[in-house]
């Protein structure tokens, strides 16, 4: 999975971005610091790793990962080439979703690129820039497409979506928001656009506003209700705690954030918010050489999981050997759950389910 990490120049996002990497992106108060998009990978937490590798003496343990670029700041004019404009905008293209970051803070020591914290202009300025610069996108299409057509009429199909999410584009809304049947979704998929990716807001606060999660911060309610009309998620976060926790060991770590009365860090809620968000499940797979969890999606059987690991796996696919989580554990060993009858034998048409510990039979 990778993520994008955007906003406007200094709302916190390179520093951010460095906590959660340890990469060392350079965060100085001034904009387009970032002139290269920095990307870093970041592990998933998920504490049953720890207790799998222990029951079966893991001489390794693998957990899933997420990558996170961090783009230069964009700023009004971004899309005609304004600041360091549309290379910027290109590295967008590549993530599977879009961290958004806007300032919900006051500091007077931070300049704002605009002159004040205002959460929903920055959010409109950056949504405008991606939007014209999908407009632009869609001009160069829909300029191929035509000449195209004329020696493929089922290119037609292309040109009709085009218009349609241009149309949308054009009315200031982004192209998530188009009304599109299953097939136009799919030709519209194929443009990789921008304003059609997924979105995270990433509101970062003070300290004083983490231990009420923002809910006395005007600019924090603002963005909420703005995700909430548009089926988005928000979490908030602190540059400055989160640059804190970075340095810490995990035990510290967990008595700092007790200390702060948080239940998880900034990097923990922004990887929640993120799997719930694209749909992302992990299943998990122990043994003594190694403890790992894969991330897929909702809704994937059985043989294409397999095949996260070898295509063999998926091409000779015979059955999964599958014990829920909690239930290996409670049995305290694998050879207890089947005792038990809590090992199952899955066939191809499984669906798998997040936290399943699965060992799979083939035959290539």
């Amino acid at each position: 999975m990778k993520l994008g990490i955007v906003g406007l120049p200094n709302v916190g996002k390179s520093t951010l971005f460095n906590c959660m990497t340890k990469a060392g992106a350079a965060a100085a108060n001034y904009p387009f610091c970032t002139i290269e998009p920095n990307v870093g990978i970041v592990p998933v937490p998920d504490p049953r790793l720890d207790v799998l590798t222990k029951m079966s003496d893991s001489v390794k343990t693998t957990p899933a990962v997420i990558e996170f670029v961090d783009i230069a700041g964009l700023v009004k004019g971004a899309s005609k080439g304004e600041g360091l404009g549309n290379q910027f905008l290109s590295h967008i293209r590549e993530v599977d979703a879009i961290v958004h970051v806007v300032r919900c803070f006051e500091d007077d020591d931070v300049i704002h690129v605009d002159g004040t914290v205002d959460a929903m202009r920055d959010i409109d300025t950056i949504n405008l820039e991606l939007i014209f610069a999908d407009i632009e996108t869609l001009e160069r299409r829909k300029a191929r497409t035509a000449k195209a057509v004329r020696g493929d009429k089922s290119l037609e199909a292309e040109l009709e979506v085009i218009d349609k999410v241009r149309e949308v584009l054009n009315n200031g809304q982004r192209a998530k928001t188009a009304v599109l049947t299953e097939e136009e979704q799919k030709i519209m998929d194929s443009f990789d656009l921008l304003t059609a990716k997924p979105v995270i807001y990433a509101a970062n606060v003070e300290e004083d506003d983490l231990a009420d999660d923002g809910a006395n911060n005007p600019q924090v309610q603002a963005v909420r209700k703005f995700a909430a009309d548009h089926g988005e998620q928000v979490f908030v976060v602190c540059a400055k705690i989160e640059e804190e926790i970075a340095m810490l060991d995990d035990d510290e770590k967990q008595e700092y954030l007790e200390e702060m009365g948080l239940s998880s860090s900034g990097l923990d809620r922004m990887i929640t918010a993120s799997y719930d968000l694209l749909g992302l499940i992990s299943y998990l797979t122990t043994g003594h050489d190694e403890t790992r969890a894969w991330t897929i999606r909702k809704g994937t059987k059985a043989p294409q999981a397999a095949g996260k690991i070898h295509s063999d796996f998926e091409r000779g696919f015979i059955r999964a050997e599958v014990v829920a989580y909690d239930d290996l554990v409670a049995c305290g060993s694998n050879a207890a759950a089947k005792e038990k009858g809590l090992v199952r034998s899955e066939g191809k048409e499984y669906i798998m389910k997040d936290g399943d510990v699965v060992l799979f039979r083939f035959n290539v």
